[in-house]
């Protein structure tokens, strides 16, 4: 014996269009419901703040931290002299790669996000060009880049 649909009732179908309108408006409200009640601040206790650790009802001096020393950006220009290459760092000469490095360590141990421009001249080997990046990269600079001159010049 076959067992009657849901569906079918007396003989008649019940269309499903009109059987599904009011879940999908009870779906919607839920939706509406619950993205109006989210809260979206941000959580206070996962924020980094620096609490004082005294108890009691002496003020605490909050001490103000160092101001930070801005660089701008740290140009090193390669030049070629037909023979052996020759360094600069923000037109200062430097004598050696290695003298670049320490200077370039000093300047990161300050502030290692100074971005450094490496600004080779046409006439350098390449090879002196990537040792002068991985200098940069080995002092702990994360943003070293390339500079370039503009077409016709």
């Amino acid at each position: 014996m076959r067992r009657s649909s849901p569906l079918v009732q007396r003989g008649n179908e019940i269309d499903l269009e009109s059987a599904m309108t009011p879940m999908i408006d009870v779906v919607f409200l839920l939706l509406i419901f619950f993205v109006w009640t989210a809260g979206f601040e941000i959580i206070e206790q996962i924020l980094p703040s620096e609490m004082s650790t005294q108890m009691g009802a002496e003020p605490s001096v909050a001490a103000e931290p160092p101001p930070e020393k801005d660089f701008e950006d740290v140009v090193i220009r390669i030049g070629w002299d037909g023979t052996a290459p020759n360094w600069s760092i923000n037109d200062q000469p430097v004598a050696s790669l290695e003298l670049v490095g320490q200077q370039l360590k000093t300047i990161s141990g300050i502030q290692a996000g100074a971005p450094v421009i490496l600004h080779p001249q046409s006439s350098v080997p390449l090879g002196h060009v990537i040792e002068t990046y991985d200098v940069a990269k080995v002092a702990g600079f994360t943003q070293v880049a390339f500079a370039v001159n503009p077409p016709g010049r």
